[in-house]
């Protein structure tokens, strides 16, 4: 009975398997055939091979790259949902503060990180704030927009029945949110990924993005594909499972999309 779900999943996305390893295929011939200088673009195998002969260290660097990601996360994820919580309890703390956050977006990353660094210094820390402020925006606009368009119909009953602004919130507005909730937390979970590489590329002492700040002025482009390979596995295996994580509590609480 287990393996029907997997079947199901792998006929749902057998045309990208199939285009995936034609891809491959066509990549590692055109290396071969030196089509592509391998300086240039390496071949999947020489990216195979950089992997295992370089997976204690690549081992380090993504535990610290994965640590950084899930702090920055967690306090974007804490600090956004309680902020788009007052944004929307509390109209006038939206006016004040949604200009600002679309004012935020504004900025490039890029351009903050050395800012950090001059804050935090080359430690974790400035590479957490560059997460943190990737992540944050998803949470608190989903946050607000999924409370804000909590439906009507259920409010209404509950206000017949004498409910209060705190119990509308907790029966019917948060968990009618939890849909779009859970869709800011999976695209401010891929944010995550590039926000940490760009700190660690910066001003990182460990971390994939600083591995592969390292193999690039070497020019070792196997290693470099290596790293960016490990940084789009972590992405999708962390989008995955927020996406569990969604599919587990609304199932839970009999939410449907």
């Amino acid at each position: 009975m287990q393996s029907i779900p997997f079947k199901k999943h792998l006929d749902n996305y057998s045309p990208f398997i199939l285009l995936l390893l034609l891809i491959l295929v066509i990549w590692e011939s055109a290396v071969s055939l030196h089509l592509i200088p391998a300086f240039i673009l390496p071949a999947p195998s020489s990216i195979c091979i950089a992997l295992i002969e370089h997976r204690q260290l690549l081992r380090q660097h993504l535990l610290a790259t994965l640590e950084e990601i899930l702090a920055g996360f967690v306090l974007s994820v804490i600090c956004g949902a309680l902020l788009g919580t007052g944004m929307f309890l509390f109209r006038p703390l939206e006016k004040a503060i949604y200009p600002f956050l679309i004012i935020s977006q504004t900025i490039p990353i890029i351009a903050l990180s050395p800012i950090f660094i001059m804050w935090f210094g080359y430690t974790p820390w400035s590479k957490v704030a560059v997460v943190f402020l990737t992540a944050f925006f998803p949470v608190v606009v989903s946050t607000y927009d999924g409370l804000r368009t909590s439906g009507q119909a259920y409010k209404d009953l509950l206000l017949t029945f004498g409910a209060n602004r705190w119990q509308l919130l907790a029966k019917t507005q948060i968990p009618l949110a939890l849909p779009t909730f859970f869709s800011g937390l999976k695209l401010s979970i891929v944010y995550c990924v590039i926000g940490v590489t760009i700190g660690e590329w910066l001003g990182g002492s460990k971390g994939l993005g600083y591995f592969s700040r390292r193999m690039a002025g070497n020019i070792q482009s196997a290693e470099i594909f290596a790293a960016v390979f490990l940084l789009s596995a972590l992405g999708v295996v962390l989008f995955l499972m927020i996406a569990l994580l969604e599919a587990l509590f609304l199932k839970k609480r009999g939410s449907k999309r």
